[in-house]
C-alpha cells in the first residue's frame, strides 16, 4: 500500500512547492499572461471590426460600381439612339435631296423635250409652208398662164379682201 498512499511528509513538502510554484506564478507570471490574452482579444476584435468596416466599404463600393454600370449602360443606350436618329436623318435627308435632285433632272428634260418638240413643229410648220406657198406658186402660175385668168383671180381676191 506504500506505492498507493503517499506518506504524510511527502505530501506536507508537494503541497508546500506548489503553494510557492502558485505564488510565484501569481505574483509574476499571472498579469502578463492576463494582460496579453487582453490585448490579443482587443485585438482580434478590433481586426474584426476593422473586417466588418471593409466589408461595408466593399459592399459601398459594390453598390458604386452597379450604379455606375448602369449610368454607362443607359448613357450607351442613349448614344446608341441618338447615333441610329442621326442615322435615320441623314438618310432621310440624302433620300430627299436624292428625290428633289431627281425631280428637277426631269422638270429640265421635259422642259428640253418641249422646247424641242415646239422647235420641230415650228420648223415642220415653216417647211409646210415654204412648202404650200411653193405648191400654190406653181399651181397658180399654170393656172395664171392666161391674161384673162389672172384679172378675174384678181377681181376675186380684191372682192375677198373688202369683205374681210
Amino acid at each position: 500500500m506504500g506505492l498507493i498512499t503517499p506518506a504524510l511528509g511527502l505530501f506536507i513538502w508537494t503541497l508546500v512547492a506548489f503553494l510557492i510554484v502558485l505564488f510565484i506564478l501569481k505574483k509574476f507570471a499571472w498579469k502578463p499572461i492576463l494582460k496579453m490574452l487582453n490585448e490579443r482579444e482587443t485585438g482580434i476584435a478590433n481586426a474584426i471590426s476593422s473586417a466588418e468596416k471593409v466589408k461595408i466599404e466593399m459592399a459601398e463600393m459594390q453598390a458604386d460600381n452597379q450604379r455606375l454600370i448602369q449610368e454607362a449602360r443607359e448613357e450607351r443606350s442613349i448614344m446608341l439612339k441618338e447615333a441610329k436618329e442621326t442615322k435615320d436623318k441623314i438618310i432621310s435627308e440624302a433620300k430627299e435631296q436624292a428625290k428633289a435632285e431627281a425631280n428637277k433632272i426631269m422638270e429640265e428634260a421635259r422642259t428640253q423635250i418641249e422646247l424641242k418638240k415646239n422647235a420641230a413643229l415650228t420648223e415642220v410648220k415653216n417647211e409646210i409652208g415654204t412648202m404650200a406657198v411653193a405648191v400654190a406658186e406653181k399651181v397658180l402660175r399654170k393656172k395664171l398662164e392666161a391674161a384673162d385668168a389672172q384679172a378675174d383671180y384678181i377681181k376675186m381676191l380684191s372682192e375677198e379682201i373688202k369683205l374681210n
